[in-house]
């Protein structure tokens, strides 16, 4: 009798568990799932506005319903950290992430997703990444096979590159959108660079493989060369010439050494014509000082100066070995020819106490160029610190004053 008591006992507490663990998994299966009904800006009104584009790092409101056992929450496939003191039924504050782009494949990246128990809910929703701009081109007038970089910004979701009217075909994006690589095609015309992606297009304002806009010294059929530099277009020691070109070099420079006119130390040509003439009141920013350099070993120490008629007045400084804060580092270009931008708003005069061209930018182009814009092209190499500065050897090509 006394077992038949127990066994009851027994039968019934194992029905208990038996129910318990069937409500249990009745309650999982029927947990509701979360739902996005919008997001806000988190702030206090008026600014916690309604948000149609999503910007890394900001920070968020999720709206909606079932979302207090939300687990996860991602946006454009990267996964968000939830502070759940920062989470309700109804709400979850949180800071978008940032997004590798180059890594997230176009259709999965507007997307916020949110995950618990009772399932997932995915909501559609723009990821704000601005249309791409170009701030220049490594190289400008290469031959095939020659090494370009694209140099700007949001390069992402690239869809097409063209290079002087060529579609490029095989490039590569760097991680952050602001530069892509390629080797140049065979060229036969000149024309602009373009790059499209997903989010608009930007094709620049010059011409790429153009040897006659703006050309005012090339050292061969433009040649208004007239003393400093040696001239060679061998293509053993500077390989990928485009016939002649200048060099400066020396065996190395004392402190405080300005003796331009020493033996291949300076470019100085005729009168040339910088700016049309009837460009004159354009303004300064709309024009740049534009040549090709080639470094095969070390720069470091020599600035280069850039002037007009030996005038002082507003110089241009091209320092690439100079890294700011008082940082430098040999430059080299490792044998291959590069394009130098030099914007007019670079021209600088030299403030009191200071160094040439570290002053002010030319309030006009006839404050920079006189009212003719007609002058000769003065480039000088010179040594205007308290160290001395090492040996140089370099080779520059194809002088020009484009429009930006």
């Amino acid at each position: 009798m006394e077992k038949t008591k127990y066994m009851n006992r027994l039968l019934l507490a194992c029905a208990a568990v038996i129910m318990t663990l069937m409500f249990a998994c009745e309650q999982e299966d029927t947990m509701p799932a979360p739902l996005i009904t919008s997001i806000r800006n988190y702030e206090a009104a008026p600014n916690d506005t309604l948000i149609t584009e999503m910007v890394a790092e900001q920070w968020v409101v999720i709206h909606g319903k079932n979302l207090s056992q939300v687990g996860q929450v991602t946006f454009g496939g990267i996964r968000a950290s939830i502070n759940q003191t920062l989470l309700t039924d109804e709400n979850i504050v949180v800071q978008i992430p940032s997004v590798p782009f180059q890594s997230v494949p176009l259709d999965e990246l507007n997307k916020v997703t949110v995950v618990s128990a009772g399932g997932s809910y995915t909501y559609p929703i723009d990821f704000a990444i601005d249309p791409p701009v170009i701030t220049r081109v490594s190289y400008e007038l290469p031959g095939e096979g020659d090494p370009v970089f694209i140099y700007g910004s949001n390069f992402f979701y690239v869809e097409e590159v063209t290079f002087a009217g060529a579609t490029i075909s095989e490039y590569e994006l760097s991680d952050d959108g602001t530069s892509i690589g390629f080797m140049a095609p065979a060229l036969d015309q000149s024309g602009p660079v373009t790059v499209k992606t997903g989010t608009g297009a930007y094709t620049t304002s010059f011409n790429v493989n153009d040897t006659t806009t703006g050309m005012l010294c090339n050292f061969d059929d433009v040649n208004t060369f007239d003393w400093g530099a040696g001239i060679s277009n061998n293509s053993t020691t500077f390989p990928g010439n485009r016939g002649n070109y200048a060099i400066l070099s020396n065996e190395g420079l004392s402190a405080d050494n300005s003796s331009w006119w020493e033996g291949g130390r300076s470019i100085n040509t005729k009168g040339v014509q910088w700016v049309p003439e009837d460009k004159l009141d354009d303004p300064v920013g709309d024009y740049a000082f534009k040549f090709e350099i080639n470094v095969p070993g070390q720069w470091n120490g020599t600035s280069i100066f850039i002037l007009k008629d030996f005038n002082f007045d507003y110089v241009a400084r091209y320092e690439p070995w100079k890294l700011g804060d008082d940082q430098a580092a040999p430059f080299t270009t490792n044998g291959n020819w590069v394009t130098v931008t030099i914007p007019f708003s670079q021209f600088r005069n030299k403030p009191d106490g200071g160094k040439d061209g570290t002053g002010e930018s030319a309030e006009s182009l006839k404050a920079l160029l006189g009212d003719s814009g007609n002058g000769g092209i003065n480039i000088f190499t010179i040594n205007d610190s308290s160290e001395p500065a090492a040996a140089m050897n370099f080779a520059i090509d194809n002088i020009r004053v484009v429009r930006r």
